[in-house]
This record gives C-alpha cells, structure tokens and sequence, in this order.
C-alpha cells in the first residue's frame, strides 16, 4: 500500500514537479536589498514558506516593548512597500512550482507571516484522542477542536524537531534509494 494520496481508497493529486531547487530560484529571483541575506524556503506539497530577515533597525529603545514595536512597524512597512512585486514572484513560482506562496519576514525577535494557508486536514480520530481536544478547548487553550489539534501538532514540532528532521533524511534516503530500484512499470 502506499503512503499519502496515492493509497487505497484516497484521491488521486495530480503529479507536481520537484522544487528541491526552489531556495536557489527564490535567492536568485528576489530584489536585492529586501532581506539580509538566502529568505529560509520550507516546501510541502501545497506551500512554499518565503521568510526573510529585514536589516537591522538603527537608533536606541526604551526598552524591549519599544524595539518590539518598531519591528513590527518595519516589518509592516516592508509587506506594504513590496505587495505588487510579491505578487508576481509568487505568481511565477506558483506556475513553476504548482504550489502557492506565503511570505513572512523577521527582524529582531519578531517573526510575521503573511497570507499562509489554513489547510483542511482529513484525519480520523477516536474518542480519547476527541477528549484530549475537547479538554483543551473546555480550558481554553483553543477555541475549537480544529485549533487544538493545530496547537498539538505545534507543540509536538517543538519538542520532536531533532527527531522529526532526522526522519525526514531517512525518507529522503529510502526516495533515493527507491528511485535506484529496478522500473517495475
């Protein structure tokens, strides 16, 4: 049986073409000047993350709510000034990738994303894992169970990241791998 769309009983996704290169076309396509350096470019089968760091901030703060400020103003003051030119790089990338494009930009210790998706997320769940979420929805950790399940996943992100990337090399070893194999077709 195999993993994901493909298997038994599940939708048929059309075939995307590979974006292994799409940090390289992002680095090469973006204006100079707008981050300090590559934007990170996380890829998964329906998005392409864009995050760039913006230049340092000049002056002295108050304190560290008065830089916060300010860096959520420069970070506003860059998602406004580059929307058009953002637009049709996304719309580029969107045709050659076949995926769509969020944005976001950090400066300092703050990180805003822009227009990201909120995908649906098919998933069977039995009743003490339904209570878990409800438990967290009646405490008011999230609203819903749809946003208690999304602060779970998070949660988990954070404390597994070692081991998650970790797995994630090993699939990309047995890909490679699999694709050595003998053309059965």
């Amino acid at each position: 049986m195999r993993r994901g769309w493909g298997g038994r009983g599940g939708r048929q996704q059309a075939e995307q073409p590979p974006a292994d290169d799409a940090a390289g076309w992002f680095s090469g396509r973006l204006p100079d000047g707008w981050f300090t350096g590559a934007p990170d470019v996380t890829v998964d089968r329906e998005e392409i993350l864009v995050v760039g760091t913006l230049p340092d901030l000049e002056g002295e703060f108050a304190d560290d709510a008065e830089r916060a400020a300010a860096e959520a103003g420069r970070i506003s003051r860059f998602r406004e000034q580059t929307r058009d030119e953002r637009i049709e790089i996304a719309r580029q990338a969107e045709h050659r990738y076949r995926r769509k494009v969020a944005w976001g930009a950090r400066l300092g210790g703050t990180e805003e994303l822009f227009t990201t998706l909120s995908v649906p997320v098919m998933t069977r769940l039995r009743q003490p894992e339904r209570m878990v979420l409800d438990t967290l929805v009646a405490a008011g950790v999230a609203r819903s169970r749809s946003e208690a399940l999304a602060w779970a996943v998070r949660l988990v992100g954070e404390h597994a990241d070692a081991w998650l990337t970790e797995l994630r090399e090993a699939m990309t070893r047995v890909d490679d791998l699999r694709a050595q194999g003998p053309d059965l077709a």
